[in-house]
Parts: structure tokens; C-alpha cells; sequence
């Protein structure tokens, strides 16, 4: 009965605190997503993610005085009016997910599926009678899952293929893997990847068994920087490869790695293979949980499934440090699904806007004063689409603001 009444209230504010869900994976970090939001970690367990949407395996929560609903619960009473009719007649649900994670340990190799591909296979594998919970399913909705981050720490990555001068000389000089050279040729990355993915465990340990005694020690001893393949090479041996070889190191020779300062952005479409491997960051994804992996995981590989999707192409990667439009930096991908943006307020200063679509606010640092209530760090507000919105910072503060793109 309380939804309802409170659902009347807040149709009238149409901007309210938000709570979010945090994540316990095997991966995750123990201390620092608990200090960003000001708490502590009581379970001990890993907190790897904290999710601000409405996914519906973890929606955040509309704070309503002394109880709450959830923001998909509550979204779902009047999606036209607060998603705003472009947003809810594109996608009918608040099309992205807004994440902080601490990467402690390296995440699988994964690729994304394009839209249309994720709409035909998961009616594909709903019509094979595949449950959604199986662990062989591939596909658990019916979309994409484009994906921007943004560094919070001094981050690390693999992101796509080298560049083909770069591949080779790569080849050349890791000797276990110089007989790759005449497969990979002047650029048939198809030929290449498609070669050691098919790999049983047997001849992945063939090729690398000598490689990696030859690293593991200068690792052990801290000889090894980051931005070398063999450093990451060598962690992923020790986290992945207990009860066997994994494939996905070849992934990590293949593809760039990346390292983000603070502040600095990246962009993977579909069919970009890629990995986090250590350091902390904000995420915005199109609201999927479709994930084509392709090693350095205890999870379904689908080999063939993967390689279908996967774009056998060089990647310059290219690293976005925001563009300023109207008072906000922008961070500006080819993505429908959503937008990523950053207010910079120095001291006793406000701001205004006019939301375009539904937006979430999430105060990264300092005091934000929205509408009637107001967050410290760590703190997040969920915005109606077309809603004006004024933040008045009490000190230096910073607020990201995730929405959907304003398209002409």
C-alpha cells in the first residue's frame, strides 16, 4: 500500500536518493568500493561491483523517507512519463547500468554480441529449451552490451588486437610463440586467434610451459613492469591455471594493454575483446548480461560462439578525456543506450540542467545539495527524464551524471 502513496509523492519530486547493490565476486577488491561509500566491510567477503539501475537481479532503491522500493519497481508504474517517451518507446526500461568496480584480480577475456546478433540467439537458444540459468548458455537477454569506463585509479586492460606491426614483433620476440608468425601473416588475426583458440589444454601447456617457469620467478621478485605481456602473463598463470594451461594466455600477447590514469576514459563496442586486470573505475553498459568469454576464467568457454563474434581487426585504442558541453564534461561514444557525464563544481557554487533522459547522479567527491535532501560521497539521486535538476556544492565537488544520449 506504501508504493503507491509514496509513488504519488514522488511523482510531484520527481528527483530522490538512491541506493544501490554491491556485487560480492571472487575478483573484487575488500576495501574500497565500502570507503567510497562511506561504510565498512563487515562480511569479509569481496565487494567487486556496486550497481546503480534497475537490473532486475539487483535494482537499486528509491529511498523514501524511512522505507524504499525498487527503482524498477517503481519506474514500471509510469515508464512514459519517467523515462520520458523517446527513452521508454526505444527501449521500454531504463536502458543502462551504472557500476563502480574494483578490479582486484583479473577478469576473463570476453567479447559483447551486437544487438541484432543478441536478439536472434537468444530466441535461438530459448527455442533449443537452454534454461536461462544454465551454464551453458551463452545468452540471457536479447542485447548488447557496449560499455564505457572511467578510471578511478591508475587502471589496466587488454583492449582488441595490436596493430599489426606491433603483433608481430610480438610474435618475434616471444619465442614459444614465434611459429605463429607465418599464420598471422602481414594481419590475418581471424587465422591467428582462431589457430590457439581451438587449443586443447595439453598443447596450450606445450607452448607455454617453458615461457612461463622462464617469467614466474622474475615476477615472484617484482622484475616484471606492467607494461610488459609477460607480467600479466605470469599473474594470470598464478590465478587461472592451478588445475591446467588456459588459452586466454595468448590473449594477453595478442591484444593491447592498456593503462588509464585517473580521469581517463575508453569505449568497447561489440566484438572487442577485452579484459580488466587491476585498478578501480566507473562503468556504464547497456543493460545486458551477455558475455562471450574466451578464457582466464572457471566459466563456459564457447569457442565457436566467440569467434563469431569477435572483431578480427587492429585497435588503436583510443582514450577519452571528456569534451565540455553546456557546463558538463561529456564522455561521447556511439552508444543509444546511455551517456556519461562529469560536473566539476569548485566551492560554494550550483549548477543547472535539464535532464534529457533518466539520469543518476553519483557524487564521486564532496557535498552536493539536490532538490531536498543531500549526499556526501558515495552518494547517488535518481532524476526523472525532462526534470530540472540545480546541485549546489558546499565544497570542491565532483558529480557524474549517467543518462541517455540527447540526439537532434
Amino acid at each position: 500500500m506504501y508504493i503507491h502513496t509514496y509513488f504519488i509523492n514522488l511523482l510531484d519530486m520527481k528527483i530522490f536518493p538512491l541506493t544501490g547493490t554491491v556485487q560480492h565476486y571472487d575478483w573484487g577488491g575488500f576495501d574500497f568500493i565500502a570507503a567510497f561509500l562511506g561504510t565498512t566491510n563487515n562480511s569479509g567477503k569481496p565487494m567487486a561491483e556496486y550497481w546503480l539501475g534497475a537490473h532486475v537481479n539487483a535494482p537499486s532503491q528509491v529511498v523514501l523517507g524511512n522505507e524504499s522500493i525498487p527503482l524498477n519497481d517503481y519506474i514500471g508504474k509510469d515508464s512514459a512519463t519517467i523515462l520520458g517517451e523517446k527513452v521508454n518507446n526505444a527501449f521500454g526500461r531504463l536502458p543502462f547500468l551504472f557500476k563502480i568496480l574494483d578490479v582486484k584480480d583479473m577478469l576473463s577475456i570476453q567479447v559483447h554480441p551486437s544487438k541484432q546478433a543478441a536478439v536472434k540467439a537468444f530466441a535461438d537458444e530459448n527455442a533449443a529449451g537452454i534454461a536461462l540459468t544454465a551454464p551453458h548458455r551463452n545468452y540471457k537477454d536479447d542485447n548488447h552490451k557496449p560499455e564505457l569506463m572511467v578510471a578511478l585509479s591508475d587502471f589496466w586492460l587488454l583492449h582488441g588486437f595490436k596493430p599489426v606491426h606491433e603483433l608481430k614483433q610480438t610474435l618475434q620476440r616471444v619465442e614459444c610463440l614465434k611459429y605463429l608468425l607465418p599464420v598471422f601473416g602481414e594481419g590475418d588475426y581471424q587465422a591467428l586467434y582462431s589457430e590457439v583458440m581451438q587449443y586443447d589444454e595439453t598443447r596450450v601447456r606445450e607452448i607455454f610451459e617453458n615461457h612461463i617457469a622462464a617469467i614466474l620467478p622474475q615476477y615472484e621478485a617484482n622484475k616484471l613492469d606492467k607494461k610488459s605481456e609477460d607480467f600479466w602473463a605470469a599473474r594470470a598463470f598464478k590465478t587461472f591455471c592451478k588445475n591446467g594451461y588456459d588459452k586466454g594466455l595468448f590473449s594477453i600477447y595478442f591484444f593491447n594493454i592498456v593503462n588509464l590514469s585517473t580521469g581517463q576514459a575508453i569505449f568497447q563496442d561489440a566484438g572487442v575483446p577485452h579484459a580488466y586486470l587491476e585498478g578501480q573505475n566507473l562503468e556504464i553498459m547497456a543493460n545486458s548480461d551477455n558475455v562471450l568469454r574466451g578464457g582466464l576464467t572457471p566459466k563456459h568457454v564457447d569457442v565457436p560462439e566467440l569467434l563469431k563474434h569477435t572483431r578480427f581487426e587492429a585497435t588503436h585504442p583510443d582514450i577519452l578525456t571528456g569534451r565540455e558541453i553546456a557546463g558538463e564534461w561529456v564522455f561521447v561514444t556511439p552508444a543509444h543506450d546511455f551517456e556519461l557525464r562529469k560536473i566539476e563544481l569548485p566551492a560554494h557554487t550550483s549548477f543547472e540542467l535539464t535532464t534529457n533522459g533518466p539520469s543518476i547522479f553519483l557524487v564521486q567527491e564532496g557535498k552536493a545539495q539536490f532538490a531536498d535532501f543531500e549526499l556526501i560521497q558515495g552518494g547517488a539521486a535518481f532524476a526523472h527524464a525532462n526534470q530540472q535538476v540545480k546541485i549546489d556544492a558546499a565544497q570542491n565537488t565532483v558529480v557524474f551524471h549517467a543518462t541517455t544520449p540527447k540526439k537532434d
